[in-house]
């Protein structure tokens, strides 16, 4: 029976005599710890950051002590096991030194039987200080190799296999972290030592077939081990053989229930359970074909997925790690942030290569939600070493994270790296010396690729993102002819929204648009003194240097400069969800061409600036709502080309879908100019333009009114809306909006109307929760009735809201 270690810890600093024997929770981390023991500030709060760096520049020793029975102690091995221990660690066992440790992203194993003892034993961890193993690290390479100097504030982190936006990054606080962020098991081993277990789906016709194979490492010479394996009402049982590494069983399933990705089908699960010689594993297995297809044709090379022979086109965002402190990482969190990208209507999900393979809460959830995994290794916007001893380290890590995360349904695709092919060009030394640096690359990479390869043959090993294809080595930030694109040129090249309009990627892995958090999420960092963009505390939350002033300059090309410190939050948030809307919208509309769109990014680490569709809290960004239509299965959006301005209706479904409503022609005043009736049938998985306004009609016109669509299908609302101009061109009216909020049974909603249009219409509740839709437009002939989603009572609700809209934004 496994033996936990979890819970409380004494934490004691090596350097500073007075931080010895304080509390610590493991999992957890050294600065949380030091937080709640009230030795540090908070670490978000105003300038704080710089006031906890001393953290990361000390050693740290945490210990317990713990009991163990003579008949626990009556086993062949007793593995010492840890999840997650970040990073440079010597572990020692009642006073012996059984193993030094260095990578973040291993599970630790050692065997500790011989160090144990009846009665009570004690453990320590010695946690080292990160930068000066990796400054060491560093010295001892045959040639330089660059570190993200624009993201990191901790020289060399690309030489340690530690998170690297730890270190900082342009959305991230530098906390050097230490600690454990997963369990810690003591495991007694009798007959045999599970390694891993793998499946493997074979499909043919109507049936499929599952192989289960059990890993195991015999350490007993006398006896046998017994396993059970069970799967969809069928059990094996199975005495292991002394003289092998491994046994499989077979499961034939007849007419299997199929797991679909979000918006194609139900992410149906069956049950994996295995029981080998004390040691019980279960799985929830997703049966489902699985292909990524890059095939030449008359534009140059497709990038799609395709599920059970359907090609889906990938709807989602960029996932960074959930808490610059670790020890806040809690299931329920994962859940909410998951179910959260679920409502938006994505069903893909790529965690990005400068943070963490994540926990497996993660991937469960991703199973049972149905959002597919694009799954970076861990490699981001530096270069990397290839010597011989990083390459054996990788390899090793690559070929555990392969095995732990390879049966999940939801893993669609490794990707050996984030921007490095891209790097190559961003450094002095590696341009000075290309062929060098491309040498190096390629080493690393081809390693990375061996091993995925040989783990998972079943899935696409992506070299890198963005990349053109095998062997590529071009400029994938503007190539969109093929390959997976990363198209920067409207936030850091300073473009206008319409740049999206430039191009169509056959699969664009990153883009983005910063914006400032919300009136709530500012009061949980900066005083009241300091709500001013260009206060200390609000520019220690901003890391990209630049962003400030970008969101600022891009306020004068399309608005009205806004009235207030409040406003100017509210319409930054506006300002974001038009530019990704704009972009995801028209690179819908020209499906197939395009067959994926992941924007930058879903979540924030801690409350700051940032690309962000969901704040820190969890509270969604007027992006977020956005997402939720322009993400829908069925769609309609307004594109301007050279004829004029069309209404283009997608769906992406499986089945067809039947739209009726209405197209009109309005002015800010509210009068319909025009009206034209909207009936039409879908048939599954296409683009049609059903109407059309010349630009001969509308030349000239163009400030008078707004185009806006307003359909069902079935039940479900599907509304949009177009300015033939700038915003801030328009004569907007006042809109004399209204609103109450109503309780019916058992319900919360804002009832609103208004006597003219209104637009960007937002709901901010100052509490938790959030509204099933908002920043949308508002005419008077529909009336809208939102429901609040969230705990808090009708006066909380009353008392904390507060509605935006873009005429009172100056």
């Amino acid at each position: 029976m496994t033996i936990s270690l979890n819970g409380q810890w004494q934490l004691t600093c090596v350097q500073r005599a007075a931080l010895q024997d304080l509390h610590i929770e493991l999992p957890g981390d050294v600065h949380s710890a030091l937080y709640a023991a009230g030795e540090i500030p908070d670490p978000y709060w105003a300038t704080n950051e710089k006031k906890v760096q001393w953290v990361g520049e000390c050693d740290w020793v945490v210990s317990r002590q713990f009991e163990l029975t003579e008949e626990q102690l009556a086993c062949n091995a007793m593995d010492l096991v840890m999840d997650h221990l970040d990073t440079v660690a010597e572990i020692r066992v009642n006073g012996h030194t059984v193993a030094d440790f260095n990578n973040m992203f291993m599970r630790h194993k050692v065997d500790v039987l011989s160090c144990l003892q009846v009665g009570s034993n004690r453990i320590e961890i010695v946690l080292h200080r990160a930068d000066l193993a990796a400054k060491k690290r560093a010295d001892k390479l045959p040639f330089p190799v660059p570190w993200a100097e624009g993201n990191n504030q901790i020289p060399h982190m690309n030489t340690l296999r530690k998170t690297q936006c730890h270190a900082g990054w342009d959305w991230g606080i530098c906390l050097s972290v230490l600690g454990v962020y997963g369990d810690i098991e003591l495991q007694p081993i009798e007959h045999v030592r599970i390694s891993h277990v793998s499946t493997k789906q074979k499909w043919l016709d109507q049936e499929c077939e599952l192989s289960v194979t059990l890993n195991y490492e015999v350490v007993s010479e006398k006896g046998l081990a017994n396993a059970a394996v069970t799967f969809n009402d069928q059990t094996f049982h199975l005495t292991l053989d002394r003289d092998a590494t491994k046994t499989c069983v077979l499961f034939r399933i007849a007419k299997p229930r199929r797991w679909w990705p979000a918006g194609y089908g139900k992410p149906r699960l069956y049950d994996l359970k295995i029981e080998a010689d004390g040691s019980y594993i279960n799985k929830k297995i997703g049966l489902r074909k699985l292909e990524l297809i890059t095939e030449d044709d008359e534009l140059g090379q497709s990038m799609v997925f395709k599920v059970n022979d359907v090609e889906i086109s990938a709807l989602g965002a960029n996932w960074i790690p959930m808490d610059a402190m670790p020890s806040r990482m809690t299931d329920q969190r994962y859940r909410s942030l998951l179910e959260d990208a679920l409502a938006a209507n994505m069903n893909m999900l790529r965690v990005w290569g400068g943070g963490m393979y994540e926990k497996d809460i993660f991937y469960e959830l991703c199973d049972e939600l149905g959002i597919m995994v694009w799954q970076d290794l861990m490699f981001a916007c530096a270069l990397y070493p290839s010597t011989p001893d990083f390459v054996a380290e990788v390899k090793q890590e690559v070929e555990y994270q392969v095995r732990r995360l390879k049966d999940h349904a939801s893993l669609a695709l490794w990707c050996g790296d984030n921007e490095v092919i891209g790097a190559i060009s961003w450094y002095p030394e590696s341009r000075q010396n290309r062929e060098k640096y491309l040498v190096n690359y390629d080493r690393l990479n081809r390693a990375l690729a061996e091993v995925v390869e040989k783990e998972d043959p079943s899935r696409r090993f992506w070299a890198s993102s963005p990349c053109n294809g095998e062997l590529d080595f071009g400029d994938a930030w503007h190539d969109d002819k093929r390959g997976d694109m990363h198209f920067w040129d409207v936030w850091h090249s300073g473009k206008d929204f319409e740049a999206y309009q430039t191009v169509t990627p056959r699969f664009c892995s990153e883009f983005g648009f910063q914006s400032w958090p919300s009136l709530p999420t500012v009061k949980s960092f900066a005083p009241e003194q300091d709500w001013n963009i260009t206060s200390p505390s609000f520019e220690c939350h901003q890391k990209n240097s630049r962003g400030n002033s970008i969101i600022t300059e891009m306020f004068t090309r399309y608005f009205r400069f806004p009235n207030g410190f409040v406003n100017m939050l509210y319409l930054s948030q506006v300002q974001q969800a038009m530019a990704i809307k704009t972009a995801a919208e028209y690179w819908r509309a020209h499906k197939p061409t395009n067959r994926g769109i992941l924007f930058w990014q879903l979540n924030d680490c801690w409350p700051v600036s940032s690309w962000s569709s969901l704040e820190y809290s969890g509270r969604w960004k007027q992006l977020h709502y956005h997402t939720r239509r322009f993400f829908a299965p069925q769609m309609a959006t307004f594109i301007r080309d050279d004829q004029g301005v069309k209404l283009h209706l997608i769906n992406d479904g499986r089945n067809s879908a039947e739209l009726k409503g209405e197209v009109v022609w309005q002015s800010w005043e509210g009068e319909i100019l025009y009206r034209e009736p909207i009936s039409e049938f879908l048939d599954p998985d296409c683009t049609k333009v059903v109407w059309e306004w010349l630009n001969e009609d509308l030349d000239g016109h163009e400030t008078e009114g707004f185009f806006h669509v307003h359909l069902r299908n079935g039940d479900k609302l599907i509304e949009n809306t177009w300015f033939p101009a700038k915003p801030k061109e328009c004569e907007l009216e006042d809109p004399d909006l209204r609103f109450e909020v109503a309780e019916m049974k058992g319900e919360i909603s804002v009832m609103l109307s208004s006597s003219k249009p209104a637009f960007y219409v937002h709901l901010e509740f100052e509490g938790e929760g959030r509204f099933e839709d908002s920043s949308f437009t508002l005419v008077p002939e529909h009336q809208r009735q939102i429901k609040y989603i969230g705990s808090a009572s009708y006066d909380e609700v009353v008392q904390g809201l507060r509605v935006y809209h873009l005429k009172q934004s100056y």
